[in-house]
């Protein structure tokens, strides 16, 4: 599989960051969660004055075998008829990205689906759905290194644009049981709390996709690896996003994290690398049963709860204007001495 030479940002700088912070006309630590944003907006750039320029939100869409055994509400076809939809505007993702400034960037990774060219959308379909992992991988390991690869090529492309922001978003009818099933290997949380309604099942829903999931589980028979757990349980797009997140860490941008499945990603990303969480800021927390209990796991603190669970990268992008404000806070205000003000705390 692909190397990532991901190195942990040198901690040598934050002494200055913190001054300069602490030295802006408010009084120490009034300005909260700004702060703290700052400094690691700051870290991750190695800079003073940090700069946010043309974040993208990049969404893979892709198809999950799982969904034959009835775990969701939603039907396969609505994976590329939602994709076709973004491509064409109008969708919740498309509106947010218009609203904060983000190019919205389409991938086709595995949608059941022809999709016709000429909309826009990326075309690194590896196959028409993943199998269906209750009764084995949902896809080959050779299939999981194409995927890490295409996901990375995606951030290669808007890096080149002069991203250095990215948020994923994700399409995919069942893709919240894989979550569930990376949840529950990489952290031990019972399964049981790390299964939700989904697109919106009911209880006798939850009850029997837990059911299914419980029995998947049973039946792996891999060797434990995180490369293992990530092949056997989940999605082309969620596979395509962890190599997009592990590229931008590399590259040393910034990662915004959106809800459930997004938060799945990174935390398999980390399982992989664990430097990658350096360079991750979690955008929110999101309705979807056991976002919270991952993020608690990750010692993730998000940005937002607005009970979001739409997926898209909507969460990510919501929270961007407060990113920006901390970016703002740290290059616009004033210090005391510059300004002639009493500094009084």
């Amino acid at each position: 599989m692909r190397h990532f030479n991901i190195i942990s940002p040198s901690k040598e700088i934050e002494k200055d960051l913190l001054e300069k912070i602490d030295f802006l006309t408010k009084p120490k630590g009034s300005l909260g969660k700004l702060e703290t944003l700052a400094t690691r907006v700051g870290l991750i750039q190695q800079t003073l004055t940090p700069q946010l320029s043309k974040p993208h939100n990049i969404l893979f869409a892709a198809d999950h075998g799982i969904i034959e055994e009835g775990v969701t509400v939603s039907p396969k076809e609505v994976t590329w008829q939602q994709l076709s939809h973004f491509s064409h505007g109008g969708a919740g993702i498309n509106f947010l990205c218009d609203q904060h400034g983000f190019k919205l960037v389409l991938v086709d990774a595995g949608v059941d689906y022809d999709i016709p060219t000429g909309r826009g959308i990326i075309d690194c379909k590896i196959r028409k759905s993943t199998r269906n992992f209750l009764h084995g991988p949902a896809m080959t390991r050779e299939e999981m290194e194409t995927a890490i690869e295409r996901g990375s090529r995606v951030v290669d492309k808007v890096f080149c644009d002069g991203c250095n922001v990215v948020s994923f978003g994700e399409m995919g009818s069942g893709n919240t049981s894989s979550s569930s099933m990376w949840m529950h290997a990489f952290t031990g949380i019972p399964l049981a709390d790390c299964i939700g309604a989904g697109a919106g099942l009911d209880k006798p829903g939850v009850s029997h996709k837990l059911d299914v999931l419980t029995r998947a589980w049973e039946n792996y028979n891999g060797d434990g690896s995180p490369e293992s757990y990530i092949e056997w349980f989940g999605g082309y797009e969620m596979v395509m996003a962890v190599g997009g997140m592990l590229r931008a860490a590399e590259l040393g941008m910034i990662i915004l994290v959106d809800g459930f499945i997004m938060t799945a990603c990174i935390l398999a990303a980390s399982k992989l690398y664990p430097e990658v969480l350096d360079y991750a800021i979690f955008g929110h927390q999101g309705d979807e049963s056991g976002h919270k209990l991952m993020l608690q796991a990750m010692n993730a603190d998000p940005i937002l709860h607005l009970d979001l669970r739409l997926g898209e990268g909507s969460g990510a992008v919501c929270a961007y204007p407060i990113l920006d404000s901390a970016v703002r806070m740290i290059n616009e205000m004033d210090n005391f001495q510059s300004v002639g003000v009493t500094k009084y705390f």
